[in-house]
C-alpha cells in the first residue's frame, strides 16, 4: 500500500517540473576567522662558512701618553780610568785639546764603520766588510777607493777577530802582505812597512812562489801564500 502511494506521489511531481539534478552554486560566504598558529618547523642544516674578509686599514696612531713617573736612581758606575798626566809646565788646555781631537777621530771612524755589514773593533782600529768576496787585486782596489787599507792583523787578538767574518763554507780572507819581493820575501805589508806580527802556517810562506803569490788568512787563523790570486776570498778593510 505504501509503495503504491509513493509511486503515485512521484507521478504527480513529474508533470509539475521538479528535477533531481543539483541547482547552481549559491553566493560566496563571509571569510572565516584565521586559524591558530601552526607548530614551528624543524631548523634547517647550517650554511657553509663565508670567506674571510680582508684586513682593514690601520687606524691613526693615538695621542702620546703622559710621561711616566721617573724611576729610582741607578747604582753608581765604576770609577773611570785616570786622566792623562800633565807634565809640570805643560799647558793643561793643550792636553784637553789633544784628548778632544783623539775623541773626534774615534767618532769619525765609528760613523764610517757602522755603514758596513761586518764591523769589529780592535783597540783604536776597526775592521769592516760588506762580506763581499773577490780576487786579491779587487780587494786592494775596493779598500783603496774608500780611503782604507786592506786588513792586516797586528797581534793574536786582531788575527782572531778577522776570522769572525768567515761563513759556513768559505773560510779565507785576503790580508795586506807584500807579494812583490823578487825572492818571495814576505816581510812587509803592501806599503812596505815591516811586519810586526805573523802567523804563518806550516811550510809557509812558500818561498818558491815569489812575485805571483798573494797572502790570505785561512781557517784556524793561519796565514798562507797562494799563486791563485784570482780566488774569491773575503774582502776586509781596516780604518
Amino acid at each position: 500500500m505504501r509503495l503504491c502511494l509513493l509511486f503515485c506521489f512521484l507521478c504527480l511531481m513529474a508533470p509539475i517540473g521538479y528535477s533531481q539534478r543539483p541547482g547552481p552554486p549559491g553566493p560566496k560566504g563571509d571569510k572565516g576567522d584565521p586559524g591558530s598558529m601552526g607548530l614551528n618547523g624543524m631548523p634547517g642544516p647550517p650554511g657553509e662558512r663565508g670567506i674571510k674578509g680582508y684586513r682593514g686599514l690601520s687606524g691613526a696612531p693615538g695621542a702620546r701618553g703622559v710621561p711616566g713617573v721617573p724611576g729610582p736612581w741607578g747604582v753608581p758606575g765604576a770609577p773611570g780610568p785616570p786622566g792623562a798626566a800633565v807634565m809640570c809646565g805643560q799647558d793643561p788646555f793643550e792636553s784637553v785639546g789633544q784628548d778632544i781631537e783623539a775623541l773626534q777621530k774615534s767618532v769619525a771612524k765609528l760613523d764610517l764603520a757602522i755603514n758596513y755589514d761586518f764591523v769589529r773593533r780592535a783597540g783604536q782600529k776597526y775592521f769592516v766588510s760588506y762580506k763581499d768576496r773577490g780576487s786579491f787585486s779587487r780587494a786592494l782596489e775596493f779598500c783603496s777607493q774608500r780611503g782604507l787599507e786592506l786588513a792586516l792583523p797586528q797581534n793574536e787578538d786582531e788575527n782572531n777577530i778577522l776570522t769572525q767574518v768567515f761563513g759556513e763554507i768559505d773560510k779565507r780572507a785576503w790580508i795586506s802582505v807584500n807579494n812583490k819581493k823578487a825572492e818571495g820575501n814576505f816581510e812587509t805589508d803592501m806599503k812596505n812597512r815591516p811586519l810586526t806580527f805573523t802567523k804563518w802556517g806550516e811550510g809557509q810562506p812558500d818561498r818558491s812562489i815569489e812575485d805571483t803569490g798573494c797572502t790570505m788568512l785561512s781557517e784556524n787563523g793561519v796565514w798562507r801564500v797562494t799563486r791563485e790570486c784570482y780566488l774569491n776570498a773575503y774582502i776586509i778593510c781596516q780604518l
